[in-house]
């Protein structure tokens, strides 16, 4: 007779029965095995015995990725493997030359390029005296969005290149869309089963799962940070931070609107550092979902799931749950089939996805539905072409050495016209206008990895940061002063006027007539006839920063990562080739170096 917990046992009763349905398949397993339980107990599992080496390595620009890696190594140590896990660029701290088994977990950045912590494994991997990897079997996982024509771009370079040089598959190169956390789950278990470390018991444990209900049309739950026990805070639970400052940082005569926020924080539950980034959950417009939901003809009450399979209704999905901005693949494709429209379905079958990708350039979800008309479909339905609604993530403008109980942002409210409708950037604008001073923000720390300020407090260091760029090095500048680091720091600043767009001016003049700020180069591109950029003040003054470089400083870009961040890198190698005498390949190895030993780091976006 399998034994069972008594009825008074302080349980719940699906949580009662799903305990009594794992001692019921342990004393199977004893019972087949010929072992009595307490035998069984004392028996080492083949895991055990194997304590198999597994090393799990990440390329992650937002933290999706970063987070599915940091699960799969919890997962692996809880079936007994011995896990390392590390970003891609550290895969030779790693030890991926010696590894044989490596899982690799990947999101795409630009052009199907790997993000930034995988970009220097991807030179060392594609390089053409890159070795051999007979010894090694790897298992890759992409993380993309169908809405880009290289899909899963950078993972499916690495497969392919792993593949080229010897080593051998473990499972197919998974790839998973935006909604990622079903395939990726998918993936994983069948992983598990490939290296032939699953469990009936383990299968049926996480089968079992206990799932939770959220009632209709309310937020999703925040937890408290005042309790004497405290949760991990994550995007999955964010921590309900309180607005206590909205301040606008331009002066009259711009035109951008850029925002110092100031956050409350409980500093036992949420701890930050310097150059960690700040993840914002949003709510959509509300506005915004009124209009939507009178286009398509719903009243909002209408019962759904949401993406995680969790019970809503309309209104609440669409305001907290769903993107109304970009149109998934799958709701295009919906759309046009059921409203019949033409012009969307000849734009799908085209075999150039630019025209797509053109067209769809402004317009969200409403703006579709009212050139195609309301899809015939099901509350429900219509949930579930949508792509779910993701955090933003914003670099962090304080040090925790100065502002233990508070989180500062420096956000560009983005606002702009397209089909005929004013538009507003969701997480912005929810910050912005819509969050009351004390309302509450819920929030995660996205920690860096490298993107810091120099460990060695007297390292010289460099820092290129125009427009909002400018946030990390308001934190690391707060530190060096806090701490009294006695390295020299530099500070390349640009925006359009200097009248109205020199954000921070007063805290940055304080700083470089005191001394503390050694040097502050300015680049306003609208106050002179020529444009003039961050990169143009760089090349200026290419001898000292190379003079810089060579005393070990520390060279740090954030910033728009399509055209500024491209820029000061080919400023940088520029001056170097120059400064140092050096041939373009030599000038490229001078870089590489400088990233290797983390010296140069980037933060962009």
């Amino acid at each position: 007779m399998a034994p069972t917990l008594p009825s008074n046992a302080p349980f719940t009763p699906e949580q009662q029965a799903w305990v009594n349905g794992f001692l019921a398949g342990l004393l199977s397993e004893c019972t087949g095995l010929g072992l009595s339980t307490e035998a069984a107990a004392k028996r080492p599992s083949a895991a055990t015995v194997r304590k198999q080496t597994l090393l799990i390595l990440f390329g992650s620009q937002t933290g999706s990725a970063e987070a599915v890696a940091k699960k799969l190594a919890k997962e692996a140590t809880s079936r007994d493997y011995a896990t390392t896990l590390h970003s891609l660029n550290d895969h030779a701290l790693a030890g991926l030359s010696s590894a044989s088994h490596a899982i690799i977990v990947t999101s795409t950045w630009g052009d199907g390029d790997p993000p930034e912590n995988a970009a220097l494994f991807w030179s060392y991997l594609s390089a053409e005296a890159a070795p051999r990897f007979e010894a090694l079997s790897f298992a890759v996982l992409g993380l993309g969005d169908k809405n880009y024509a290289d899909f899963c771009g950078a993972a499916k370079k690495i497969h392919a290149r792993f593949e080229t040089l010897g080593a051998k598959p473990i499972t197919p190169l998974g790839e998973c869309d935006v909604d990622y956390k079903l395939t990726a789950e998918a993936w994983t278990s069948q992983l598990w089963r490939a290296l032939g470390s699953g469990s009936e018991i383990a299968n049926n444990r996480s089968s079992h799962a206990l799932s939770t209900t959220l009632p209709a049309r309310e937020e999703p739950a925040l937890s408290s940070g005042t309790r004497s026990f405290l949760p991990e805070f994550n995007r999955a639970n964010p921590f309900p931070g309180r607005l206590k400052t909205n301040r606008a940082l331009n002066q009259s005569g711009s035109s951008k609107d850029t925002r110092h926020f100031e956050i409350l924080v409980d500093p036992q539950a949420i701890t930050y550092q310097a150059g960690d980034a700040l993840g914002v959950l949003p709510r959509n417009c509300p506005a915004l979902v009124e209009e939507l939901l009178a286009t398509l003809k719903f009243g909002g009450d209408e019962a759904v799931q949401d993406h995680e399979g969790k019970a809503t209704d309309l209104q609440g999905a669409l305001v907290f749950r769903c993107n109304l901005a970009n149109p998934s693949a799958t709701f295009l494709k919906e759309t046009a089939s059921r409203t019949h429209d033409e012009s969307l379905q000849q734009l799908l079958r085209s075999t150039n996805p630019q025209s797509l990708n053109t067209w769809l350039w402004g317009r969200d979800i409403l703006d579709i539905l009212r050139t195609t008309g309301r899809p015939p479909c099901s509350a429900e339905e219509f949930v579930s072409w949508l792509q779910p609604l993701r955090p933003r993530l914003y670099s962090i403008s304080s040090s925790p050495k100065v502002f233990r109980e508070e989180i500062h942002l420096t956000v560009a409210v983005v606002r702009y016209e397209s089909m005929g409708r004013q538009k507003r950037g969701v997480c912005s604008s929810f910050l912005a206008e819509r969050v009351p001073l004390e309302g509450v923000i819920p929030l995660f720390v996205q920690s860096s990895h490298g993107f810091k300020p120099p460990a060695d407090p007297g390292a010289p260091m460099i820092m290129v940061g125009p427009g909002t760029g400018i946030a990390p090095f308001m934190a690391f500048l707060q530190e060096r002063r806090a701490t009294a680091a006695q390295g020299s720091n530099w500070l390349f600043f640009g925006d359009q006027h200097r009248a109205s767009d020199f954000l921070y001016e007063s805290e940055l003049l304080a700083w470089r007539q005191d001394g503390f700020l050694n040097k502050l180069d300015l680049a306003f591109s609208r106050d002179q006839e020529e444009k003039l950029y961050v990169q143009n003040r760089m090349s200026e003054h290419g001898a000292e920063v190379w003079k810089w470089l060579e005393n070990g400083a520390h060279f740090y870009v954030c910033g728009d990562a399509k055209r500024m961040a491209k820029d000061v890198d080919t400023a940088l190698h520029a001056l170097i080739r120059m400064e140092g005498g050096l041939s373009l390949e030599k000038a490229a190895d001078y870089v590489d170096r400088l990233k290797e030993s983390k010296r140069y780091q980037r933060d962009v976006y």
